[in-house]
């Protein structure tokens, strides 16, 4: 019995040892184990809760991806017939780019190819031409046949009959003897001066000119027949004393003591001599034959511009603007002498009422007159007989209106007609230069 109860209460101090110290870090491990439990437990349902949100989030983002696959789809159709019909619209401008270029380049190719067939045949027919000319000029009969027809052709330029060299012819007696003086007077003062000098004399006498237009009754008194001498002298004097040069008043003197058939005459002489002034001076400077070419080259111009030379003759606009009128056209006209310039100035400047064409074809037959023969360099494919010569001769005087002297140059490569050249002016009416424009006319 002692031994049970001392086994028991052995037991009893073991289990209260054990409930003392083993039982609490027992408990507080259960329930450390427990709280672990608990928290992986609630963990466990979080991540539950986590998965199921996760799996309806993909789902979501499953149904979304479809949707949005079905749109990619849809705009992707879309823009495949889009697409689709771009292309074939493009298509068919790139086929209609393509089909007018092949057309164009087949146009092209047609177009050189009739160029070329055209210049062959040109050529071909060019040379069997020559050929053809070559062996009908062979006659001389024919070859001199187109010497005759340049002739022709020559003759339909010149007038009907040969004017009259410029005088003093349609002055009354009195007016022609007083001219006459007037010129003899300047003829011997002349070669006194220097160019220069009568460039300034041929503009003092155009001013005096002008003057005496502006003033009649002055002129009325200076061309009088029965003014005293003396007392024309003292006029002038105190009109132009100081404001010409001596020689200018010799002149103007030499005029105004002659006696005179009309007050006009002696403008139209002072004029006169202003004209010869600047022709002596084309003279000095071996001019001559240029100026005299040039101006009655711009009568041909006059001839053919009927309105030209109304506007240069319109004496109701100023003097400036028909002269500036003048100068514009020699800017079209290539170069001028400048003495033709200044002849051709004067003369416009210097006009009351008359034709331009006429005044400038007065100063040409004027410059003319003071010159000998025209020399014309003609050129033949063979000699001229000698009635050809003579018509030639008489046709080209007609034509400059002053003797032509003719120096004949032979090249038989002419083949037939003739070649005129007189300073810078040629009439070319060879058979070898029409060939030769013909061919500058082939297409290339």
């Amino acid at each position: 019995m002692a031994t049970f109860i001392g086994q028991l209460i052995g037991f009893g101090v073991i289990v209260f040892v054990i409930w003392k110290f083993a039982v609490p870090p027992i408990r507080k491990l259960m329930a450390e184990r427990k709280e672990t439990v608990r928290t992986q437990l609630e963990e466990s349902a979080k991540a539950s809760q986590r998965l199921v949100a996760a799996d309806r989030y993909r789902a979501e983002r499953v149904e979304e991806g479809r949707v949005e696959a079905c749109h990619i789809v849809d705009e992707a159709s879309t823009d495949s017939v889009r697409i689709t019909e771009q292309l074939r619209l493009q298509g068919g401008v790139e086929a209609d780019r393509i089909r007018t270029y092949g057309h164009q380049q087949v146009f092209l190719l047609r177009s050189q190819m009739i160029r070329e067939l055209r210049g062959e045949l040109g050529s071909e027919a060019l040379r069997r031409a020559a050929q053809i000319v070559r062996e009908h000029v062979a006659d001389t009969r024919e070859q001199s046949a187109t010497v005759d027809r340049f002739l022709n052709e020559l003759q339909a330029m010149a007038p009907a009959t040969l004017a009259p060299e410029v005088s003093s012819s349609d002055l009354r007696p009195a007016s022609r003897d007083a001219r006459a003086a007037v010129v003899a007077r300047f003829d011997g003062l002349a070669p006194s001066l220097s160019a220069d000098d009568l460039s300034r004399l041929a503009a003092e006498l155009a001013e005096v000119d002008k003057l005496l237009v502006r003033e009649p009754i002055l002129a009325r008194h200076l061309a009088e027949a029965s003014g005293a001498a003396d007392a024309k002298k003292v006029m002038l004097d105190r009109l132009l004393a100081g404001k010409v040069r001596p020689e200018t008043m010799i002149i103007l003197e030499s005029a105004v003591f002659a006696r005179w058939s009309a007050t006009k005459d002696l403008g139209g002489t002072i004029q006169h001599i202003a004209r010869l002034a600047l022709l002596e001076r084309a003279d000095r400077e071996q001019q001559s034959e240029a100026v005299a070419e040039q101006l009655f080259r711009f009568g041909r111009v006059l001839d053919a511009q009927p309105r030209l030379t109304a506007l240069l003759g319109d004496c109701r606009e100023p003097a400036a603007g028909r002269v500036t009128l003048l100068r514009s056209v020699f800017g079209g006209a290539g170069d001028v002498n400048p003495t033709t310039a200044a002849l051709l100035e004067q003369t416009v400047e210097l006009l009351h009422g008359e034709r331009a064409d006429d005044a400038v074809q007065e100063v040409a037959e004027l410059s003319v007159a003071r010159q000998g023969e025209i020399v014309a360099q003609v050129s033949a494919a063979a000699p001229l007989s000698e009635s050809q010569r003579r018509r030639l001769v008489d046709v080209l005087t007609r034509i400059y209106r002053h003797p032509v002297s003719v120096h004949l140059t032979v090249d038989s490569r002419l083949l037939g007609g003739l070649s005129v050249a007189i300073g810078d002016e040629v009439i070319d009416g060879t058979l070898s230069s029409r060939l030769a424009a013909a061919a500058t006319k082939l297409p290339d």
